[in-house]
């Protein structure tokens, strides 16, 4: 592997979403402003879409780690439930000690229960849940009334919706148009544009222990944003695979051919035939 070639502690561009190597983009931050500010007003639904590979699950913990001290959070990565499942896993996340034999009716109650403890603390519940397009629309039914669920002055939990664009469609849907209604904040992840995407290369390999000269010129960068399209995770497997080429080459920088053949052996990268 090329750690030793370019000095690196670490491999910079995985795919795993990892905090400690966020580049605060415009439209990550637009969304993140978007988040806090529908969450200090109150608003009981909020959403956020993008394609693959934008970065939702980085936003997602980039909004957990930026909540209030005293805030009580839920992560939901796989909502692929059926509504009780749902309200099990909701009562695990916020730690409330429910009976797998509990009835729906006593379930709820238990869950009412710890939301009215916190509320009462004025401790402020989010619920944040990844993959929401994945989420049978009965399950989405079924957190609209969990939504209900308030004091005369706040709501008892916020949730936020995370998914691919596929959940505008789903929530599209007649038998769950109440959600849609209750959503009244609502941010479109974008990818990184052009000017972008030098920095974040650069920071990347600097949180990784580079520090010699320019890996990815200004060729080079033209070339990965134009196979990306700027989506972050693409970007991230053709800028992996360009410093492969390069290590064989025994060489430092990336070159515009290094990139195109990346771009060739890469699974959604745009073909190098229009750039």
């Amino acid at each position: 592997m090329y750690l030793d070639h370019f000095g690196l502690t670490e491999l910079p561009f995985g795919i795993t979403p990892d905090t400690s190597y966020t580049v605060i983009t415009r439209s990550h931050q637009e969304a993140l402003n978007t988040l806090l500010v529908a969450l200090n007003s109150g608003e009981g639904f909020i959403k956020i879409t993008g394609e693959v590979g934008t970065g939702k699950t980085l936003l997602c913990r980039r909004l957990l780690q930026a909540l209030p001290e005293g805030s009580v959070s839920a992560y939901l990565p796989n909502p692929y439930l059926a509504p009780r499942t749902l309200l099990l896993a909701l009562a695990e996340e916020l730690g409330v000690e429910v009976s797998v034999d509990s009835d729906d009716y006593h379930l709820l109650q238990s869950v009412n229960r710890a939301l009215l403890a916190h509320a009462a603390a004025d401790r402020q519940v989010v619920v944040c849940i990844d993959e929401a397009q994945a989420m049978p629309l009965e399950t989405l039914e079924s957190l609209r009334l969990l939504s209900n669920l308030e004091t005369e002055k706040r709501k008892l939990l916020q949730i936020v919706l995370f998914g691919q664009p596929e959940l505008d469609r789903k929530l599209a849907e007649p038998s769950v148009r109440q959600l849609l209604q209750r959503i009244a904040f609502h941010y479109r992840l974008g990818g990184l544009a052009r000017e972008e995407i030098a920095n974040y290369l650069a920071h990347r390999l600097r949180v990784a222990g580079y520090r010699g000269d320019v890996v990815f010129g200004p060729r080079a960068v033209r070339c990965l944003h134009r196979a990306s399209r700027g989506t972050p995770r693409l970007l991230n497997i053709l800028a992996h695979k360009s410093l492969l080429a390069v290590y064989g080459e025994g060489k430092h920088a990336v070159r515009p051919a290094n990139v195109r053949r990346a771009a060739a052996d890469t699974e959604g990268a745009a073909s190098a035939g229009w750039w």
